[in-house]
């Protein structure tokens, strides 16, 4: 979603801009102002803040990006941890099943040792805390009554680690739905700047985000350093004009790093979800050094990521209402390029 306001013009750019020139100097040479001096700052500044604002909302989805995998990493930790208290307490009631056994023979053969008789009172705990009965029973019966102590002790601290977990999963559920709200936030904002445009000043700013870049420019004869990257590259290629869905990882739609993701999958390697984690999955190369396939941040919170595709060229899923396209390397500032 990086700014485009940072490319170089493009041929309807600097078309305009002439045109503009040509026509100011006549209004001058005839003693009149011409009408587009009054609101072309006004309209300028709405541009630049909603190219803002596509910035913030691209880092507040990077933001959600994460918050979203680490809500799903603990909801599959809970699930591993509540599965294994199951199996702790199965393990638990044959125990005591067990023991319940041995009472029973022991009173039908001459009354409840009273040492068992503690174990099925109100408060067993309270019994398994006063060890030093345990020399009252034989020494196999204490080593069973030992291990149901570990097992409730392991028990306990199972469920404690649980109960942390669900904790942490509804902070992280709430971030979510925090970060959430606010790239909509910024996101209807944005748009509602643009709607309030000129109509030709919107069209200008629609085809400013888009002239030039639908073909397929020269990416040069590098080729990529392996076949995995060979195939990420075939995988980005394939979603060009599939648009910009913020918090999406394909295939019909993408935000920046999701399209850097599902590219990579396509080639059987796992990246994290985040252009954050995206930017220290590999190891780091200078820009002079890019080969297709490698990965680009921007910004010193690396909140955008492109795939570099020769001479120049990167591969990325800019911002919302423009498709996955190419653009120039240099769009941002502060690339850093990452070999996977």
């Amino acid at each position: 979603m990086g700014s485009h306001r940072r490319l170089a013009p493009s041929g309807f750019d600097r078309g305009a801009g002439a045109a503009l020139c040509v026509m100011s100097a006549a209004a001058a040479a005839l003693g009149v102002l011409p009408a587009t001096s009054a609101v072309a700052a006004p309209h300028d500044d709405t541009r630049a803040e909603v190219d803002r604002l596509y910035e913030e909302a691209e880092q507040a989805t990077e933001a959600y990006n994460k918050a979203d995998e680490r809500a799903d990493d603990l909801r599959e930790e809970v699930g591993l941890a509540q599965d294994g208290i199951a199996r702790q307490q199965e393990r638990i009631n044959r125990m005591r099943e067990a023991l319940g056994a041995l009472a029973g023979a022991q009173y039908r053969s001459g009354g409840l040792d009273p040492s068992l008789a503690l174990l099925f009172s109100d408060d067993p705990d309270d019994y398994l805390a006063k060890a030093a009965v345990l020399d009252r029973i034989t020494t196999h019966q204490a080593g069973e009554l030992k291990d149901l102590q570990d097992a409730m002790r392991v028990l306990a601290q199972e469920r404690s680690e649980a109960s942390g977990k669900l904790g942490e999963l509804e902070r992280s559920r709430k971030a979510v739905a925090s970060h959430k709200r606010t790239v909509e936030r910024k996101l209807a904002k944005a748009r509602a700047l643009l709607n309030a445009l000129p109509s030709d000043e919107r069209d200008a700013y629609d085809r400013a985000s888009r002239s030039g870049r639908s073909g397929v420019p020269d990416l040069g004869s590098s080729v990529p350093p392996s076949a995995r990257a060979a195939a990420a590259i075939a995988a980005a290629r394939s979603a060009l004009g599939k648009p910009y869905v913020w918090g999406a990882n394909g295939p019909s739609g993408f935000d920046c790093s999701g399209l850097m993701q599902w590219s990579y999958a396509q080639a059987g390697v796992s990246l994290p979800r985040t252009s954050q984690g995206q930017r220290f999955a590999g190891r780091q190369v200078p820009l002079s050094q890019a080969q297709p396939g490698d990965l680009v941040t921007y910004r010193s919170d690396a909140s955008h990521v492109a795939m570099y595709m020769g001479n120049g060229q990167v591969i990325h899923a800019p911002y919302p209402g423009a498709p996955v396209r190419y653009d120039p390397v240099g769009m941002i500032p502060g690339a850093t390029v990452t070999r996977v």
